[in-house]
């Protein structure tokens, strides 16, 4: 599972999620992308199995990009605690998603393949997606 290998501060804040992405809303990498067109924390345990959907249905063809990554801990207190007692330990990592953020891209594959892919990855996450396609240069 992804997580960071050293951080400055152990703990966040929550945080808001309003606006637009401005940053990784093109496709840069691959031919196909899968969008968010809507805001949330996506885990990692969440990308782990969106990418194991996308792996497992192009079949050792074609090139995965992941564009997210979870960075900012996220606190749980144990169940039956009293309230109080400072902030709970870190139970995960998510990455923040704004709409339009590019979370995975792919290359090397059919249109189809990728967005039969896409889909089943799109599934996997706790966000709208929608399958999006690198601009023709004419």
């Amino acid at each position: 599972m992804l997580a960071p290998k050293r951080a400055k501060h152990r703990k966040q804040f929550r945080g808001r999620m309003k606006g637009k992405s401005i940053r990784g809303s093109v496709i840069s990498f691959g031919d196909y992308g899968l969008k968010a067109t809507e805001p949330g924390w996506v885990s990692s345990r969440q990308i782990e199995a969106a990418r194991k959907a996308l792996t497992h249905t192009i079949r050792r063809g074609g090139r995965v990009w992941i564009r997210i990554f979870p960075d900012k801990p996220i606190t749980k207190k144990p169940p039956e605690t009293r309230m109080g007692s400072g902030k709970g330990d870190v139970a995960e990592y998510v990455s923040v998603v704004r709409p339009g953020r590019i979370m995975f891209e792919m290359g090397g594959v059919t249109e189809d393949l990728a967005k039969e892919a896409m889909r089943l990855a799109a599934i996997k996450l706790p966000i709208r997606a929608k399958f999006v396609q690198r601009e023709k240069h004419v």
